[in-house]
């Protein structure tokens, strides 16, 4: 699941190329989008089967769905319905308070926070004192996830694997940089997190989703210069950073 009350910070992108590169893998991999208003993640799909039908191409695509945003009925029967047949299923979420999304978080087994390298990102989680810039507690999302990896504890035994990813802007000034990092690494000993590194900002990201690519189909959209490649680098270690669960991928003959 990928859950961020704050927007602009990058997440239903990382949420479609997460989906990709599972289905990439050979995984059955279904996504559901919860945002009925802005419908990022199942736009994105949608222009990718637009792009298969259109081309013909072989591309891994991953079944989706939209949440109608009001209906508990026609949530509980999506979900059900997506996960029937599959090895992952991709949640992303609204920018905002939701109380689908709250009740998606329970059953999620990897919450994904995906966070610009900035103290306004970083005060959706925590609040730091103004002058030394060390924390001084987490904020109301933090207090929302302990309770719901509570909640989830007392249901079922399991554990939410809670990370917290950093997306890069360019030109941040490296003593913020700084201060934000030291900032999330005490956050994250307190309540519990793991901190990985994301996507950078790249034109390449926005000029991709009108025909459904990622970052993984190079060769459906010519050569590859540099920023390309230091791209998908940033997308394996991304997914690397996951640990999602390999068991989960079908078995392939050597």
């Amino acid at each position: 699941m990928f859950a961020n009350e704050k927007g602009g910070t990058g997440k239903s992108t990382t949420a479609v190329h997460a989906a990709i590169a599972l289905a990439a893998k050979g995984a059955r991999v279904a996504a559901f989008d919860l945002d009925h208003r802005q419908r990022t993640l199942g736009r994105y799909l949608d222009n990718r089967a637009a792009t298969i039908r259109r081309t013909g191409r072989d591309l891994p695509m991953p079944v989706h769905a939209t949440h109608d945003g009001e209906s508990l009925d026609f949530y509980n029967a999506t979900l059900a319905h997506l996960s029937e047949q599959a090895d992952f299923l991709v949640i992303d979420t609204p920018g905002r308070d939701d109380p689908f999304a709250r009740l998606a978080v329970t059953n999620a087994d990897t919450l994904v926070t995906p966070m610009n390298d900035s103290f306004v990102d970083f005060d959706l989680i925590g609040q730091v004192d103004p002058d030394t810039f060390k924390v001084t507690r987490p904020s109301f999302y933090s207090e929302l996830i302990w309770e719901s990896r509570k909640r989830r504890a007392k249901a079922d035994g399991s554990t939410i694997d809670w990370i917290v990813l950093r997306n890069r802007l360019q030109h941040i000034e490296a003593r913020n940089m700084r201060r934000v990092s030291e900032a999330i690494d005490q956050l994250s000993k307190r309540v519990g997190f793991r901190v990985i590194p994301g996507l950078s900002e790249r034109v390449i990201y926005r000029e991709l989703f009108p025909q459904g690519l990622t970052m993984l189909d190079s060769k459906e959209f010519g050569s590859m210069g540099l920023a390309h490649v230091a791209a998908r680098q940033e997308l394996r270690e991304m997914m690397a950073g996951m640990a999602l669960p390999e068991a989960a991928l079908p078995t392939v003959a050597a």
